[in-house]
């Protein structure tokens, strides 16, 4: 026998009967503010409703009398026709037989994909990562670049305009070339899709034969490789080691070399400095 739920206590009553209350207080102040909106926006006493009604009204003529127009009737015919035409073009493509082999292409192209996405997207975030902080930390060469490569475009786009305007006035001799090209390319078509077929033929029985000596080969240079780890670990200490050490000799002959080049560079500027009247005027520009 089913048991009868026990009815609410009186605190329950009270507080789902203020809570409703609220609710309902709240609605009829949403519902006020939006008729309050309603009648000052179009209250007709000072003006606004009637202008916005006036608004209204001109900018409904407007669309109509633009859509009307022959203008605007051929853009539209012009638009259905286009969509017209593309649908009727793209739907016999996706059903044709041809596409079925590039679906299938597609297909299976994808589900190769999905395990090499998975395996290489820690390296791609990293990868991303690390540019992102490199274009940072390079973002004050980015104006200098931007104004180069605009440099670059401006210059090139008169080249552009001439090379065109020279395929434009030479155009039967380019459909010439076309043409001597075409008749000379046909006939050697048919014989190059048969050496292809022999072609491929060939290479799969060459790749069939090599797979197994490559695959002992790697075989054997991974365990090559494995046995000679220490020691490879062991020479790339050496080579670090010794850089650390080489380091504090290559910076004092750095600062050294520094140092040489800015009292030159103090020299000959001294050398081809104009003479004024109480002496020579030496300007010294310290290298950094």
């Amino acid at each position: 026998m089913a048991t009868i739920p026990s009815l609410p206590s009186r605190d329950e009553v009270l507080r789902m009967a203020r809570s409703t209350t609220d609710i309902t207080g709240q609605l009829l102040d949403t519902a006020q503010n939006i008729t309050r909106i309603a009648i000052n926006t179009l209250d007709p006493r000072d003006g606004s409703g009637a202008e916005a009604l006036r608004v209204l009204r001109e900018t409904t003529a407007g669309l109509a009398e633009a859509s009307a127009s022959p203008q605007a009737q051929e853009a539209f015919y012009r638009i259905v026709d286009t969509l017209t035409r593309l649908g009727t073009t793209g739907a016999p493509l996706a059903v044709h037989p041809v596409s079925r082999p590039a679906q299938a292409l597609l297909g299976v192209i994808g589900d190769s994909l999905l395990p090499v996405l998975d395996a290489v997207e820690p390296a791609v975030e990293e990868f991303a990562a690390a540019l992102g902080d490199l274009v940072e930390a390079a973002s004050p060469l980015l104006p200098a670049a931007a104004g180069v490569a605009a440099g670059v475009l401006l210059a090139l786009t008169p080249l552009l305009r001439a090379a065109a305007d020279a395929l434009a006035e030479s155009s039967p001799e380019l459909r010439r070339i076309a043409e001597a090209l075409t008749s000379a390319l046909a006939p050697l078509l048919p014989p190059q899709v048969a050496l292809a077929q022999r072609a491929a033929s060939a290479g799969t029985q060459l790749l069939r034969a090599g797979l197994p000596p490559l695959a002992d080969l790697t075989e054997a240079a991974a365990a090559t490789t494995k046995a000679a780890g220490p020691v490879l670990v062991a020479g790339e200490e050496l080579v670090v080691g010794a850089l650390e050490r080489v380091q504090p000799v290559l910076l004092a002959a750095a600062f050294r070399a520094g140092r040489a080049a800015r009292s030159t560079a103090v020299r000959v500027t001294a050398a081809v400095s104009p003479a004024a009247d109480q002496g020579v005027v030496v300007a010294v520009s310290a290298a950094r």
